[in-house]
């Protein structure tokens, strides 16, 4: 039986694989690791624990996330997003395991009306990305078989993330002010965990950087309108712009992805992120 490592397995994504994992059991098994059990800062904790482990697959779901600190803790934004990535490449590499890292859309700058393919000039504004998109990069340098997936404004009815914070400030105020001048595309981590399984099945497998995010683009403010839709909050919400909301990490104005790649290379359709945030807000309302 083939063994799939999940590192970060107490994260959104994470937790979200564990919940199809058992799905998938009788062709897997699934080791799940967090930081108290595998720092992959850590050179030589991650080459003993793959020679011990001997995994086929490990998928990265780990990252250093806090976009605004990491301007002021750029050290550790690399060590993880960067260092430890570049680690378990060299581990996969040595082990002939496959790697499937998560990336982000913060490596581009969102000065384009254009959507980003895979191919497109990388230019992040801040320190989060720059550490993400250097961990792009040691990661393809160190293992030839390495499937880099760049997803977008990640939420799930896991840990912390806009859609939940959004839910719990409708119930502690009648008006918010929202951002609505940037443009992305929301994405449930149920989606991304199951594309993850549907590219680790596919027997033809393609190598190199995708992007998977739900579709079409929105923004923050549109985002939040839908939350409070689906939830049936009455609150107020104000449309700001970027200047009227400052913070610490510059963010793209749009950082829109192609998404045609992973369709044709993996056959994975994206699904409309007003349905994926449905299905999410409904199981946190219940």
């Amino acid at each position: 039986m083939k063994k799939i490592l999940v590192i970060g397995s107490n994260g959104q994504l994470g937790n979200c694989i564990r919940k199809i994992a058992p799905d998938f059991e009788t062709q897997y098994e699934f080791i799940f690791t967090d930081s108290q059990i595998l720092n992959i800062t850590n050179e030589s904790q991650i080459n003993e624990f793959f020679y011990d482990n001997k995994p086929d697959f490990c998928i990265n779901a780990s990252a250093y996330t806090a976009v605004d600190l990491a301007e002021k803790e750029e050290d550790k934004a690399f060590a993880v997003n960067a260092d430890g990535v570049g680690n378990l490449a060299k581990a996969c590499a040595d082990n002939k395991t496959i790697l499937i890292h998560v990336s982000t859309d913060y490596v581009f700058d969102g000065e384009t009306n254009l959507d980003y393919s895979e191919d497109d000039f990388t230019n992040p504004l801040g320190v989060y990305g720059k550490s993400k998109l250097k961990g792009e990069e040691l990661a393809l340098e160190n293992n030839p078989q390495t499937i880099i997936l760049r997803t977008s404004w990640l939420y799930s009815e896991f840990n912390k993330n806009f859609v939940k914070t959004m839910l719990h400030l409708f119930n502690q105020k009648d008006e918010l002010g929202i951002v609505a001048d940037q443009f992305g595309q929301p994405t449930n981590a149920n989606d991304l965990a199951e594309a993850i399984m549907s590219i680790i099945e596919n027997p033809n497998k393609k190598f190199g950087v995708f992007h998977f995010s739900n579709y079409p683009e929105t923004t923050w403010y549109n985002f939040a309108r839908k939350i409070a839709d689906f939830s049936k909050s009455s609150v107020k919400l104000n449309a700001l712009t970027t200047e009227e909301y400052p913070t610490p990490a510059k963010r793209p104005k749009r950082s829109t992805m192609c998404l045609d790649k992973i369709e044709n290379v993996y056959g994975i359709e994206p699904k409309h992120w007003e349905n994926s945030l449905e299905e999410c807000v409904n199981i946190l309302s219940n």
